[in-house]
């Protein structure tokens, strides 16, 4: 089978993110073996849509490259801004270095938006940059995260939200808030599990237009899981998985 990697588009550049022979095993069984062997390109600035049925593996996979969950197998090179980490195996470093990447440079978009209940939305929006801050230091930096998040919430169309608990907002506000959080550190990459997987369909259409305006205005590199094949159909590749393998690209004219 041909391995899936690059397009003709990327022919020369250096992907952001590379994983080769990613492997994961839940137990000895070669039954219980959830992805065999991938090869991933991921390029600075495009949006990467990865489709297949339920139990493939696509999740299983995004939370590998975002170091959420580590392989059995496999490496993932890093060729971010990051100096000091460049061409480095992430899957090999420290916790501390993993939990540095994570937070500092990759960003999260989940399908149950994960909002803290008992925060308002600009706190919800500020909490990653207090983890990658730490107490000590907080209070020389809060004033200046505050006014990020209040214009990142006001780039994604809910500022009026802003001091709204989680429980007040709808769905579709709930996940603007989401996308606001994932974009307070200004990450490099931004991994979105299902991101409309849980909204009607014109509430999708709004959050896939936010989605791709961001990435042009702010030339964020996305990976998206991603059942809905409208929001699959604008990605600038689409990456096909069968069975813990990728058996198809393409690039949605």
């Amino acid at each position: 089978m041909k391995d899936i990697r690059s397009s003709e588009r990327h022919l020369g550049m250096q992907p952001i993110l590379a994983g080769r022979s990613i492997r994961k095993k839940y137990s000895p069984r070669p039954e219980d073996e959830v992805l065999k062997g991938l090869d991933i390109d991921i390029f600075p600035g495009e949006i990467l849509a990865i489709v297949g049925p339920s139990g493939v593996g696509k999740t299983t996979l995004l939370n590998i490259l975002g170091l959420l969950d580590p392989p059995t197998e496999g490496t993932l090179k890093y060729t971010g801004r990051e100096e000091k980490l460049k061409d480095r195996d992430l899957l090999a470093l420290p916790p501390t270095l993993k939990a540095l990447v994570r937070n500092r440079h990759f960003g999260f978009v989940f399908q149950l938006y994960h909002l803290l209940p008992d925060l308002t939305v600009v706190e919800n929006v500020i909490l990653p940059e207090l983890l990658n801050t730490g107490a000590l230091h907080w209070r020389s930096v809060k004033r200046d995260a505050r006014r990020r998040a209040l214009q990142l919430l006001e780039e994604v169309g809910i500022a009026h939200r802003a001091f709204a608990r989680p429980s007040e907002l709808s769905g579709g506000e709930k996940q603007r808030a989401a996308i606001a959080r994932a974009l307070i550190t200004q990450p490099e990459l931004v991994f979105c599990d299902e991101p409309t997987g849980n909204l009607d369909t014109a509430t999708s259409e709004k959050i896939h237009g936010l989605l791709w305006r961001l990435n042009r205005e702010h030339n964020m590199t996305m990976v998206l899981v991603t059942h809905d094949r409208d929001l699959a159909a604008r990605a600038d590749r689409v990456l096909h998985m069968v069975d813990g393998r990728f058996v198809k690209e393409e690039k949605p004219v």
